[in-house]
């Protein structure tokens, strides 16, 4: 009868306890799983994918000041601005961070031909028509389409082209959104 006793009163101490440990553990484990999906689909939603040789456009174009159209000249009077090609590249870095490791792989592509394969970000449905020339030369600003890339290290697609905001675009501006513009 006593170890009964002695069983209850311990019992009654740290029954609290073991109740207290396994709240808390519950709360640890829950705070944990919200950590983990705030970084996967939070912090990293701003960030786009990894390319073959890291660029960022935050340090072209806001830092050093570089023009898009330096890089993607089609815009100003083609259809598509496209990839730079890696003569672009070298135009400063034959000369400039010479030994920055990046820049030694995107030299060494260079100089043995091998294209570099980046990851296209923006991409137009094949069935509609997009001129960036007739938008550059209107003066349509890059971000009203792309975002401010000049702030981004990796590009992410601001908005996916779809119908719907190309449109309200052309009515924002009293351009024609008649559908011969885009659909050819």
């Amino acid at each position: 009868m006593a170890d009964n006793f002695v069983n209850s009163a311990l019992e009654k101490q740290y029954k609290p306890l073991f109740l207290l440990s396994v709240i808390i553990s519950i709360i640890g484990g829950v705070v944990l799983l919200c950590m983990v999906l705030a970084y996967a689909f939070w912090f990293r939603r701003g960030i786009g994918p990894q390319q073959p040789i890291p660029f960022s456009h935050r340090i072209h174009a806001t830092e050093k000041k570089i023009s898009c159209v330096f890089c993607h000249s089609g815009a100003i009077d083609t259809d598509v601005a496209g990839i730079p090609p890696l003569e672009t590249c070298m135009l400063c870095h034959s000369k400039i961070i010479i030994h920055y490791p990046q820049i030694v792989d995107l030299r060494n592509s260079y100089d043995n031909k091998i294209p570099i394969e980046w990851q296209r970000i923006n991409v137009l449905q094949e069935f509609a028509y997009f001129s960036h020339q007739t938008h550059i030369q209107s003066g349509v600003d890059c971000g009203k389409c792309h975002g401010d890339v000049a702030r981004m290290d990796r590009v992410v697609m601001k908005k996916p082209f779809q119908m719907g905001f190309c449109v309200q675009c052309h009515r924002d501006t009293q351009v024609s959104h008649d559908c011969l513009m885009c659909h050819r």
